[in-house]
């Protein structure tokens, strides 16, 4: 049903950062007339000085007054308690939603949540019409079928290095490596947790790749699903904010009074978030908590590295690679701990299926599992090659510019994910459930015996010779000493990982210069150039290459070198650079080209400063080699502001 855009709607958040992104939400879906509260204590003022608001969408966990305690003052009010009321939750526990709906919320929301997320939950308010499952076990669940008449096993993952074994799969049985004899694959990327949560309760998937702790709850509320395969283990890091200084030691002052990212209260990040802050002296917990020094924020997993960057309250966050690792690369976090060293081979991310799916198709889960199972050996055995599918499988829209070097580098990690042994271990998820139950006060305790299906497992690995890997939870305080020795050296080789790649190397004066061969576009030898008067001297005119009007720039000449006469060596290199957001294409005059070489992260190290009168900004780094150093430059940086716009008017 369509609702009223213009319709006055107070957003009630604590977090600047959230309520911005809520905000950009309800302006996505097409909803302007937006007034803000900080808190409950502002919600409740602005809601006495205006009876004019026709929708309240509230944070549950806020200090003073909560979204709960809000929900109950607004249903006692008698001016206001007819006001559809949205709550919107990180927590996502169906027990607290039981709470909310007994206390007279309109509809729940759980946190994060996109434009069309949130867009849906406003019509279902607004109709009367909430989306709910029956309370034994959720929507009806229908088989599809292929034109074969195999099923299509419905998939679901979202885009971190967790699900991978999914990609490899897939890839394999695009390339008819793999053959699936008893199902046809159909995998679904998803934006958040929220989505495949929903999705699974819907009965609109047939199989879910989804954290355990989310998958304990859904059981424990008699949601039809089953645990057949770990989908990995290890594979999360945690981060803090770049330059944070100080060293260990002081990391609970630089967290103390932040916020500290999550992918969802029912995650292993946040166990692991939970035991490391508590170590450092801290009281981490969500805002509106008695104590709470340190405040859990559920962020989306691909938004975290932006958010970090964007937000002066933010210290850091854990979430599951390549996420992490590529916030290292780009410069905007620094390595804290990998998930693995503080429990070695912990589980994460758990494959679960739909009871209906396996009942009507036990053979396409026995060969699915089996399939996932080989994908995983793929992985640890092929790691470079895995890399590369990742890239397509995780990043298809190039949306997290991921890179191969990232994948490696998260594929390689000593301490990081592991994908050859996925049995699924009872012991292990009940760790998790007892230290989130008992000592966080969050999920609830399941039978273990009656979530878990080791069958599909136990047929998967009946003839491969593969070592079990056991977990071990280490101590904390040999945890702390294990980061401590490692402050500052982890970060070394993840820092350049954006760095790292094929560069074309060419001379200017005595120098060895090099660029990133993904911005060469073309190498020319020298050719007529028309002189364009009123530039400045190292821009020599533009040239005519096949149609297109391309601007020359002497290098030797924007360094400050002397001119020197053109040979036989010297050539044009060029370079697609960007502009306004516009892509452009510029020449550069060197002496001669050398050489491509295949630059490692290890071998590059920062420019050194030279003092303040000395302009560096052009070279992105130093890459070291037998014979001495050699200059790679940063084509962005080439040129000023003001130089670039000259460029840009002459292509």
């Amino acid at each position: 049903m369509s609702v009223d855009a213009t319709m006055k709607i107070l957003v009630v958040e604590d977090s600047k950062i959230t309520r911005k992104m809520e905000i950009k939400a309800l302006n996505s879906a097409g909803f302007d007339n937006i007034i803000e509260a900080d808190d409950g204590n502002d919600a409740i003022e602005k809601l006495t000085n205006d009876q004019n608001v026709d929708l309240i969408i509230s944070d549950w966990n806020m200090p003073d007054v909560s979204g709960y305690d809000l929900l109950v003052w607004v249903r006692s009010d008698e001016k206001c308690k007819d006001i559809p009321f949205i709550m919107a939750t990180a927590q996502g526990e169906k027990k607290q939603a039981k709470l909310a709906e007994d206390a007279g919320v309109s509809t729940m929301i759980t946190k994060p949540f996109g434009p069309p997320e949130l867009k849906r939950v406003i019509e279902e308010t607004f109709s009367g019409e909430k989306e709910t499952g029956n309370e034994e076990g959720g929507n009806t669940w229908e088989p599809c079928l292929s034109a074969s008449g195999k099923p299509v096993l419905r998939a679901a993952h979202i885009q971190i290095t967790d699900h991978l074994t999914l990609g490899v799969m897939k890839k394999h049985l695009e390339s008819g490596t793999f053959e699936a004899q008893s199902f046809e694959l159909e995998t679904h990327c998803m934006p958040g947790w929220n989505p495949v949560q929903k999705s699974l309760e819907a009965g609109e998937i047939d199989a879910a790749f989804i954290l355990a702790p989310i998958a304990m709850d859904l059981f424990s509320y008699g949601i039809p699903i089953r645990l057949v395969l770990f989908a990995h283990k290890n594979g999360s890091i945690c981060v803090t904010k770049r330059n944070g200084g100080g060293g260990i030691e002081t990391i609970g002052n630089r967290l103390r009074g932040k916020s500290f990212f999550i992918p969802h209260i029912l995650s292993i990040h946040h166990m692991l978030s939970n035991m490391f802050l508590r170590h450092v002296g801290l009281n981490p917990g969500l805002a509106g908590k008695e104590g709470v020094d340190t405040f859990f924020e559920v962020v989306p997993p691909v938004k975290m590295p932006e958010f970090l960057s964007a937000n002066p309250d933010a210290g850091g966050f854990t979430v599951a690679e390549p996420l992490g690792t590529k916030a290292i690369a780009s410069g905007e976090a620094e390595l804290m701990f990998l998930s693995g060293e503080m429990w070695k081979y912990h589980p994460c991310c758990v494959v679960v299926f739909r009871d209906e799916f396996i009942d009507h198709y036990p053979d396409a889960v026995r060969e699915f599992t089996s399939l996932l199972v080989e994908s995983g050996q793929f992985i640890a055995n092929k790691p470079e090659k895995a890399a590369e599918i990742a890239v397509g499988f995780l990043d298809p829209d190039k949306t997290l510019n991921l890179s191969v070097p990232v994948l490696k580098n998260v594929l390689l990690e000593p301490e990081g994910i592991k994908t050859d042994d996925l049995y699924p271990v009872k012991e292990d998820l009940d760790r998790i459930q007892h230290y989130m139950v008992d000592e966080m006060g969050i999920g609830s305790l399941i039978d273990m015996d009656a979530f878990v299906e080791t069958g599909f497992a136990d047929s998967a690995y009946e003839n491969l010779n593969v070592a079990r890997r056991p977990s071990a939870l280490r101590s904390i305080s040999d945890f702390m000493l294990k980061i401590a020795d490692r402050e500052g050296v982890g970060n070394t080789i993840k820092v350049n990982l954006d760095r790292e790649g094929k560069y074309l190397f060419f001379r200017v004066g005595d120098e060895n210069y090099g660029v990133n061969v993904l911005s060469v576009k073309e190498i020319v030898g020298m050719m007529p150039v028309k002189h364009i008067p009123q530039t400045p001297h190292y821009i020599k005119g533009v040239i005519n290459l096949r149609g297109h009007v391309i601007p020359i720039v002497d290098l030797r000449l924007r360094f400050n070198l002397d001119e020197r006469e053109y040979d036989r060596s010297t050539c044009v290199i060029v370079l697609e650079n960007t502009v306004g957001g516009e892509k452009i294409l510029v020449g550069i005059i060197v002496e001669s080209v050398s050489d491509v070489i295949n630059v490692k992260a290890g071998d590059i190290v920062d420019t050194p400063s030279f003092g303040v009168d000395i302009d560096t900004g052009f070279m992105m780094a130093m890459a070291k080699f037998d014979g001495g150093v050699r200059t790679l430059l940063n084509i962005e940086n080439l040129f000023s502001d003001e130089e670039m716009n000259i460029i840009g008017a002459l292509a």
